[in-house]
């Protein structure tokens, strides 16, 4: 885990080398300065040596400005390496992902990913400050501290050799206890984001049915987990302030006793003794703020943990050894297929597919909801990988492509379509970066999208919300038709992308591919009939089978269910007329 995340610090390695070494010469002259006090109480104002009381008091200043400066140097580099490191942790974790398959994305969910992105890493970079400044810093202090005093009184020296075991049990003890409850803290963190996200994205369908209470409610229950998870880890990590606050107030006692004891009997002097405190003093700071850091360390575990899991994950989806970096045509076969969602599962929701469409060629496919349409089609891209079986697009099974040459060469337009915020411009030029202005006008003409654009005072320039909150259904339909059409692709898929639009509008979009994009292969999931009726060929898929291939007229006489589904919508439509 350690080995995973440690990789991200890269180029504040120098940073990360350097705050510990500022803090090394800061331990030391903070060392050497109780012992240069001790020697100027004793030798220069005791003996009333004025010269040596100015010469030890300008080394003492001086110290004391180099101190000073190590300790700004070691914030500064520990500030930067913390900083620098917790941005390449959101890169490489964000870059991870982006290379994620659906199945990837569905094990983790996007809640869990944004939790991990954001509080995760704040835990690990505060953790990482701490270690590389605090757990460099404390332990050399003890140690050093600890010698000094050895060299003035070992019978002193040996009441800290007591103290630390019993503090270093105490606080392996409350980190054993501790962790597996801040594991399942962060996992509610994800559930609690998962939560709001859908309750916010869902805010009109909540406020049209009154469902605030049942969300509030929800929350309500969440956010207490939340709370009684932080109070049971809050609770036993305020155990460790008792302990060592005995511990320290235990030291400074018998350290009282035993330098007073020293100095009646003549062995330490005065300015030894103010030194011993002061070393004390030293020791037991650095030994509570030790403590600090392990509950840091308790805390960012859990989160480093999850870091590393992202880190670690590798996309379902990869390239081959040799991939083929060309497709031919929008030739498309689905062979003996197959098509589980979990791994090993054999319970499929398409089951022995076998399908040709030929390059250019328009397709319908019909199917009720759940009969996993869309599913189908998303193994052409490879969103999905078969379980069993081979698609081929242009005679090589897609597997074999270099994913980001066979994806470049198939447009989806989604069920549920999403616009990005910016203008109208930026979210077509998905479609193709280098698109004109002319190219982007003639898409959507094609996409019938224009009619709308140009009603805006800013047309093509006129801004789009996140998620596209200020246009409709319909506007965002044609829009992400447009940006498909922009591709230029050898495969177009739309994925009942035309639902929210009128069926005149639907007739002009589909005629325009048919004479603008003649050589494109075409494949369009619908619930209207009239959206695939004149289609090439027309698939009827019921149960993730296939269970009728043909044209319109041919469907009618031989398939049941295009029947049924048909008369329905006449009769519906006679009924509403």
């Amino acid at each position: 885990m350690l080995k995973t995340i440690l990789k991200s610090v890269r180029e504040y390695k120098k940073a990360a080398m350097l705050a510990p070494f500022f803090v090394a010469i800061e331990v030391i002259l903070e060392v050497i300065i109780p012992t240069l006090m001790a020697a100027l109480i004793d030798n220069g104002i005791q003996a009333g040596n004025m010269e040596y009381t100015i010469r030890t008091g300008i080394i003492l200043v001086i110290l004391c400005v180099l101190s000073l400066l190590a300790g700004m140097l070691s914030g500064k580099y520990a500030a930067d390496a913390s900083a620098g490191f917790a941005k390449n942790l959101r890169k490489d974790m964000y870059y991870n992902v982006q290379g994620f398959s659906f199945a990837n994305i569905d094990k983790f969910s996007t809640a869990s990913i944004v939790t991990r992105l954001t509080t995760d890493i704040t835990n690990v970079q505060q953790a990482f400050m701490m270690v590389i400044r605090v757990a460099v810093r404390n332990p050399m202090m003890v140690i050093f501290s600890f010698v000094m005093v050895a060299r003035i009184n070992i019978g002193i020296s040996l009441i800290y050799l007591a103290v630390i075991p019993i503090m270093a049990i105490a606080l392996f003890i409350l980190m054993k206890k501790t962790h597996p409850i801040f594991e399942k803290l962060f996992e509610t963190y994800d559930g609690m984001n998962s939560t709001v996200q859908e309750n916010l994205r869902g805010i009109k369908v909540v406020k049209s049915y009154v469902r605030e209470d049942f969300e509030t409610e929800k929350f309500k229950t969440i956010n207490q987990k939340m709370y009684d998870l932080g109070t049971r880890a809050e609770k036993n990590l305020a155990m460790a302030m008792p302990v060592m606050q005995f511990c320290i107030y235990g030291t400074i006692v018998f350290c009282s006793w035993f330098g007073a004891q020293n100095i009646v009997n003549g062995v330490m002097t005065t300015g030894q003794l103010t030194s011993v405190f002061t070393y004390s003093m030293q020791i037991l700071i650095s030994l509570m703020m030790l403590s600090m850091v392990f509950v840091m360390i308790t805390m960012s575990q859990a989160s480093a943990e999850r870091i590393a899991e992202i880190l670690s994950e590798k996309s379902t989806l990869t390239n081959g050894d040799a991939p083929v970096y060309e497709v031919k045509n929008g030739d498309i076969d689905f062979k003996d297929v197959s098509f589980g969602y979990s791994e090993g599962d054999d319970k499929y929701v398409l089951k022995d597919i076998n399908l040709h469409i030929a390059s250019g060629q328009t397709v319908g496919i019909i199917g009720g909801t759940g009969s996993s349409k869309s599913t189908l089609v998303q193994m052409i891209p490879r969103l999905y990988d078969v379980s069993e079986g081979s698609v081929e697009v242009g005679g090589v099974d897609v597997r074999n492509y270099d994913i980001e040459t066979l994806r470049n060469e198939v447009a989806m337009v989604l069920q549920k379509n999403v616009l990005f915020s910016g203008t109208i411009k930026e979210n077509l030029r998905w479609g193709d970066e280098n698109a004109t202005d002319e190219d982007i006008e003639r898409v959507c003409k094609l996409a019938c999208a224009d009619e709308f654009i140009n009603n805006f005072p800013d047309g093509y320039d006129t801004y789009i919300e996140q998620g596209g909150t200020n246009v409709s259904g319909g506007q965002k339909q044609r829009l992400c038709i447009a940006r498909a059409l922009l591709k230029k692709p050898k495969i177009l898929i739309l994925d009942d992308s035309t639902s929210a639009v009128d069926t005149k509008t639907d007739a002009i979009i589909r005629r325009a591919f048919a004479s603008e994009i003649p050589d494109t292969t075409k494949l369009i999931i619908a619930q209207r009939i009239s959206s695939v009726e004149e289609a090439d060929v027309i698939v009827v898929i019921d149960d993730g089978k296939i269970v009728g291939v043909g044209d319109h007229k041919e469907l009618l006489r031989t398939n049941q269910i295009y029947k049924e589904v048909f008369d329905s919508q006449v009769k519906g439509g006679e009924g509403n007329e």
